[in-house]
């Protein structure tokens, strides 16, 4: 059954977009891939339009002026009208039957808001790849990246989607702070049997940052970890508060 729609937030991955929608087109549990192009200024739109042709689930979204990749999110997320949302970066791509493995483990646990999926990491530098702590402090990337969350879409919108503040904006994060609020509010688990989603290294990809402040390679900066712990903390509060405010709304009967 299809029931996800798929989000490929996009900034100029021209070059790696055609992979990344091969890799959802594979899924058949997407019933949309909605490419939102967040103000590139290469072929990014182009390519999309030309998956857009040959496969139906496909659409373009376009915003004029570059938002930042949180906003490219949730503008996607409200087009959705699936109970489930998945978020793949230009990018990455989906693994072989990444998408049946969530769906199941959602529809047989209806209480869990939301499942990551366990990350391959590709192409990442000799000198991180290499470290022996690498495959230990990867596992808590996974848990944030956005290529590995599927969400039900309601416990999104109740979260309040991914956070755009301009802290955010400028020094990213804004994932971690996602996860953060969503393990708080509801838990997540991850499916750790088996690597499903594969995210491709990119010159100062947030998991390049973290790994190289956690192995010691680069200085983590006092000032920049508290702006964005600041920012991360008033999200949680928000969020919880957002969701808090949902239970407690009653749903009217059919009818009324």
């Amino acid at each position: 059954m299809q029931s996800i729609t798929i989000i490929v937030a996009c900034r100029n991955g021209a070059a790696t977009l055609g992979r990344a929608l091969d890799s959802c087109i594979a899924q058949p549990e997407a019933e949309r891939i909605l490419v939102v192009d967040d103000g590139s200024t290469d072929a990014s739109a182009n390519v999309a339009r030309i998956y857009a042709l040959r496969e139906p689930r496909v659409r373009l979204v376009q915003i004029p002026d570059s938002g930042g990749a949180a906003r490219a999110r949730n503008w996607g997320a409200l087009q959705a009208a699936t109970p489930y949302l998945a978020f793949l970066d230009a990018g990455d791509e989906y693994l072989p039957h990444a998408l049946a493995a969530a769906q199941a483990h959602l529809e047989q646990h209806p209480q869990e808001a939301a499942i990551r999926l366990d990350v391959d990491y590709a192409g990442f530098p000799e000198r991180l790849a290499a470290h022996p702590d690498f495959a230990r402090l990867t596992e808590t990337v996974s848990n944030t990246v956005p290529s590995s969350l599927v969400i039900r879409r309601g416990a999104f919108l109740a979260l309040g989607g991914f956070p755009m503040d301009e802290t955010f904006r400028r020094h990213g994060g804004e994932d971690g702070a996602l996860a953060w609020a969503l393990n708080e509010a509801f838990g997540q688990r991850r499916l750790i049997d088996a690597k499903r989603v594969r995210l491709h290294y990119r010159e100062g990809v947030t998991a390049e940052r973290y790994l190289n402040i956690q192995l010691g390679l680069r200085e983590a900066q006092p000032s920049l970890q508290g702006e964005t712990l600041r920012a991360s903390q008033a999200f949680l509060a928000t969020a919880k508060a957002g969701v808090q405010q949902a239970r407690g709304l009653g749903l009217r009967s059919p009818g009324h």
